[in-house]
């Protein structure tokens, strides 16, 4: 089985304890977005070794995302340019615009790179955010990995809740707003989550407000200022007075 650290860098575990260090992927992907994932990746022969030219392509594509997550965490998506990620991933920018198609297509794969990382340590990793914590533990940790993701990406989750356009080619993978496969995966957990300790709450709501706030100009300023601590500990308090909270 893969690490926590390994499969979700962005998140370091100290005991019960979930310690952010702003450098990690999020969120869910649906059957098709594995497939388009997997197509993304140059296809050899059956029986064929490995060439020199596959390796090329993986090494390139790895360089490409992880030069885009770093740009991310200074730029909004639409200020990013194919030209400045492949200068900071050292490739040419044709290979970027052969790889990905536009800078709508490269967003969603680094999505998709997110999401699998995130979503295997939430279904298969270590306690707290993956199986065998209890579940408020498993909600507050889930809560700081967003906010470790959303801190170094600061307009992902506009970009999630109203997706403006649909990854390059694929014209019927469009989502109404908050329809996302990674935001749906996202409140999905949230919800099922606050709905294990507080059957009596709108758990679909609350998760919609959860997550709604991460996404406001207030919000996106005061992280730009100063940093996701506060944030964190605003989120968690606001989690934690939902289930403390009397029967209605």
């Amino acid at each position: 089985m893969v690490g926590a650290d390994d499969a979700y860098p962005g998140l370091k575990w100290t005991g019960s304890r979930v310690n952010r260090d702003h450098s990690g992927p999020s969120v869910h992907l649906s059957s098709r977005e594995h497939a388009h994932l997997d197509s993304s990746e140059p296809r050899e022969r059956a029986g064929a070794k490995p060439s020199r030219e596959r390796a090329d392509a993986a090494r390139n594509r790895r360089a490409i995302l992880a030069a885009t997550e770093r740009l991310l965490a200074t730029h909004k998506p639409q200020d990013i340019s194919m030209e400045q990620v492949a200068a900071a991933a050292g490739v040419g920018k044709g290979t970027v615009f052969h790889r990905f198609g536009n800078r709508t297509g490269l967003m969603y794969a680094l999505m998709v790179q997110r999401a699998q990382a995130l979503e295997e340590v939430v279904t298969a990793g270590p306690p707290p955010l993956g199986p065998g914590a209890p579940d408020r533990d498993r909600l507050l940790a889930f809560l700081d990995a967003i906010i470790g993701v959303v801190s170094s990406n600061k307009s992902l989750m506009a970009e999630l809740a109203h997706p403006a356009a649909p990854p390059p080619g694929r014209p019927e993978e469009t989502h109404e707003p908050g329809k996302h496969p990674v935001y749906a995966f996202w409140h999905g957990h949230i919800s099922a989550l606050i709905a294990a300790q507080r059957p009596d709450a709108d758990s679909d709501l609350i998760a919609h407000l959860l997550l709604g706030a991460l996404h406001s100009e207030p919000i996106l300023a005061e992280l730009a200022s100063s940093g996701s601590d506060r944030l964190a500990a605003a989120l968690r308090a606001l989690a934690a007075a939902v289930l403390d909270a009397p029967a209605a």
